[in-house]
């Protein structure tokens, strides 16, 4: 009899690690075409009263790992300038690993990867999250108007107690 250790050992890496990640969506939310393959989904949160814009979930994926949990934290919080440090947590949602950012300030990520052009968009505020699962990790990321995001706020947190890998 063949353990799973010695079936990927034969069958190459990655051979075990099937599956993917799972969610519900929150009926506020309404998807968007993924706008890249990294992408796995897209979802648009509705803006909060006077907000100039709405915010956006983004789950993504990279099939070659996309880099540790603290070096995806450090990168997030470096999109934001605050006067405060980010606030960092951890959970166990369905024995997935969520460690999650929580900034607030400027938003300055790039306007694309590797891009030379920044946003600039005060009063903004990111939710971000990695998702440790069995086939790598997943980022998930909800950036928008800090009003609007803060709205979202308990919705997003229903949307990480979904998530299961299967």
């Amino acid at each position: 009899m063949f353990t799973p250790i010695l079936i990927a050992l034969l069958l190459g890496p990655g051979a075990a690690q099937t599956g993917s990640l799972t969610f519900t969506k929150p009926a506020a939310w309404t998807n968007r075409a993924p706008a890249s393959s990294m992408r796995v989904a897209e979802f648009v949160v509705p803006k909060a009263a006077g907000d100039p814009e709405d915010g956006e979930v983004i789950i993504y994926y990279f099939a070659g790992g996309g880099g540790s949990v603290e070096a995806n934290l450090q990168r997030w919080a470096s999109q934001v300038q605050s006067t405060k440090d980010p606030v960092r947590s951890t959970a166990t949602v369905n024995g997935l690993k969520l460690t999650s950012l929580d900034v607030s300030g400027t938003y300055v990520a790039e306007m694309s990867p590797g891009s030379s052009e920044h946003h600039n968009k005060p009063g903004f505020r990111m939710r971000a999250t990695v998702v440790e699962t069995p086939k790598g990790p997943y980022f998930i990321k909800l950036t928008g108007p800090a009003k609007t995001v803060d709205g979202a706020g308990a919705a997003f947190d229903q949307f990480l107690q979904t998530l299961a890998f299967k």
